[in-house]
């Protein structure tokens, strides 16, 4: 079974994701900020990540480039799952090595599908 890890302050999207993944046939592992997502992936197998950006302690770019700078990550899919919009966001996210970009309010039959496409 893959494993996904879901990383949000809010707990009703953490929910809400978890919900959908689970749903889906993905095993979940859920993290309240990218501190906490970075220990956690630590001690994971973890296939793919799924983040938010605007978090306490760390955000979703600041996890991203940490990850990518481990060995163990540097060809893991990270998918950021914001609101932000912007394509000034989506740059610095792609620079950062985010695989790919969705905006909440996320649609669950939209989040699986590009979460096959990336997943290996």
């Amino acid at each position: 079974m893959r494993s996904i890890l879901a990383v949000d302050d809010s707990a009703s999207m953490r929910k809400m994701v978890s919900f959908t993944l689970t749903g889906a046939g993905y095993h979940v592992v859920e993290a309240v900020d990218g501190q906490d997502a970075f220990e956690k992936a630590q001690s994971h197998s973890i296939d793919l990540v799924l983040t938010d950006q605007n978090m306490p302690n760390m955000d979703g770019l600041s996890l991203t480039r940490k990850l990518r700078e481990h060995p163990k990550f540097k060809t893991t899919p990270i998918l950021i799952l914001t609101t932000e919009s912007s394509d000034q966001m989506k740059q610095a996210g792609r620079s950062a090595g985010a695989t790919g970009w969705l905006v909440k309010p996320f649609d669950p039959a939209r989040l699986i599908e590009v979460i096959q496409k990336v997943i290996r």
